[in-house]
């Protein structure tokens, strides 16, 4: 599984950066695409995941090779 840091840190190499954080829930902004948020746990959900990999505009092959 991936933790909330671990995608954090490959959705800023993508221009994505932090905006703000509530609780356990980090907000993601970035220029051109829709606001994120990803929890910070130390395991994302499979179905969270993927949905945060479709609202960044990515496929599930081009997040891996972010990691």
């Amino acid at each position: 599984m991936v933790s909330g840091k671990e995608v954090i840190k490959a959705l800023q190499k993508i221009g994505y950066y932090v905006y703000d954080q509530k609780g356990s829930h980090v907000h993601l902004r970035h220029f051109n695409e829709r606001p994120l948020t990803v929890p910070y746990h130390e395991e994302i959900d499979r179905g969270t995941l993927r949905r945060i990999i479709k609202d960044a505009g990515l496929t599930v092959e081009e997040f891996v090779d972010l990691l």
